[in-house]
């Protein structure tokens, strides 16, 4: 008769007898060990290839030293090191800009690729859900390179065959935290490749004063502050529309200011008008004599301003059309900056809805046709909000400095600009470290920029208007107090 044989012993019978039972298991395949040994070689010298093209001066570094050693001694690859070591000391110390060009950031690139980002890419890719695990092997995105510059590191990433780029900008934290960065940013580079931008220090931890008027007349782009990767922050006021947005003590006048310092050649030229609204009367008054008599405060002298503003911009579309389409600035026909403080005060905070109804009919009407004859509108304001502002929209560049929330980022720079890290509402609400400091979207590139304005301080309003006033005076050339 057969044996009962417990369950997991029957499944591997296949015959039995009465008085034993046979118990057949299946075979286990075992791969030989000369095709580990081939598979095995063939990875290490595929590797190897891959390290030196590559990275083919750090190869170098390695292998030449080591080659001189096996063929004439020790002593000669020592020397070798040694020498190479003392020649670019001195060259770092007499011409540290070019080194660090060539050589410095090169190897902290590769030391970096090495040490942080292959070392910790696929267990943050896998944690982070930017890998998948498939039929028993990880999926992860190809660490294509890493560049230093002077204050991050940008990694270039091919993405995994069917993510987007809304994948990794919903990961941003994940990514920051995993490789020990403050924040990430991501960029599109070109279809299925995206730039990584890891922050290592901030260069706009520091405010700086106020820039230098120009020597040149110019209207623009105005050079107002600093950028994050050290060159100059040039912003456009001809041919645009710019709102600038921010909590209380963000910065707004520095970039009111800054923006009006830039200009102040040209409008001592004739080439440009500044018409100022300050319904708060604290913010442009302190300059009122740059304005002349296109100074406005009070609610009912700003709507009147405003509907002179588009009368200017409806007589010169008259005279254009059919001419010209783009403006060219002179004497007779300058370009006119509108410079309204607190826009707020005058469409959501007005209480007469007549009024109100006049400035933002004034407002849409320079916003939307304004632009193209020389008419532009520089625009701040506390509170994002679209029943705040209904027109926000309509200004073609936008700048975010301090944010209350997280979801007013988008509302000023538009949809997926936190994600992509413009981090406004984490700027820090001293004033010493986080007062001009904006993320800004321009019209001519959709992804955020990270800069800082350059403080202009009360000293330097009044001595720009003493000087400014004084026609036969030059303008002063510092950003110091006078």
């Amino acid at each position: 008769m057969f044996k009962k044989l417990p369950g997991h012993e029957a499944q591997n019978l296949v015959s039995t007898t009465p008085d034993t039972a046979v118990v057949f298991r299946p075979a286990v395949v075992r791969t030989p060990a000369i095709i580990t040994i081939v598979v095995f070689v063939w990875r290490l010298l595929a590797g190897l290839v891959r390290l030196v093209w590559r990275h083919p001066i750090a190869s170098a570094v390695v292998a030449v030293p080591c080659a001189l050693s096996v063929r004439y001694g020790w002593p000669y690859g020592l020397g070798l090191v040694a020498g190479t070591l003392a020649g670019l000391t001195c060259w770092a110390l007499l011409g540290r800009a070019s080194f660090l060009s060539l050589v410095g950031w090169r190897l902290l690139a590769f030391w970096r690729l090495v040490w942080v980002y292959r070392r910790h890419w696929q267990p943050v890719m896998m944690i982070s859900g930017l890998g998948r695990h498939l039929r028993g092997r990880d999926f992860v995105p190809h660490l294509v390179k890493v560049t230093c510059t002077s204050w991050a590191d940008l990694v270039t990433v091919r993405m995994l065959t069917g993510q987007s780029v809304k994948d990794w900008s919903d990961r941003i934290d994940h990514l920051a935290h995993g490789f020990g960065a403050a924040s990430c940013r991501v960029t599109v580079v070109r279809s299925g490749r995206l730039l990584l931008a890891f922050p290592r220090r901030d260069p706009l931890a520091v405010p700086f004063p106020a820039l230098p008027i120009p020597d040149a007349v110019s209207v623009g782009p105005v050079e107002i502050g600093k950028r994050e990767d050290g060159t100059p922050w040039r912003l456009k006021v001809h041919g645009t529309h710019v709102l600038v947005a921010g909590a209380t003590g963000a910065g707004k006048g520095s970039i009111i200011w800054s923006t009006i310092r830039g200009l102040l050649p040209a409008v001592r030229a004739g080439l440009v008008e500044i018409w100022a609204l300050d319904p708060k009367l604290m913010e442009l008054s302190f300059g009122r004599a740059l304005f002349g008599d296109r100074y406005a405060a009070d609610p009912d002298a700003c709507a009147d301003l405003l509907e002179d503003a588009v009368k200017v911009m409806q007589e010169r579309a008259g005279r254009f059309a059919g001419v010209r389409r783009d403006h060219t600035p002179t004497t007779d026909d300058p370009f006119v900056l509108v410079v309204v403080d607190e826009v707020a005060f005058l469409t959501a905070y007005q209480k007469d809805k007549a009024l109100k109804l006049r400035i933002s009919a004034a407002l849409a009407t320079l916003t939307t046709q304004g632009r193209a004859v020389g008419v532009g509108v520089l625009a701040a304001l506390q509170d994002p909000r679209k029943d705040v502002l209904s027109i926000r929209n309509l200004f073609p560049d936008k700048i975010a400095l301090r944010l209350d929330e997280s979801e007013q980022v988008d509302m000023v720079l538009g949809d997926g600009a936190r994600d992509r890290g413009a981090l406004a509402d984490l700027i820090s609400p001293d004033p010493d470290l986080g007062a001009g400091i904006a993320y800004a979207r321009l019209e001519t590139s959709p992804e955020p920029m990270r800069a800082r304005a350059g403080y202009v301080s009360d000293a330097d309003i009044r001595d720009m208007v003493a000087v400014f006033t004084a026609a036969t005076l030059p303008l002063p050339q510092t950003g110091e107090a006078a």
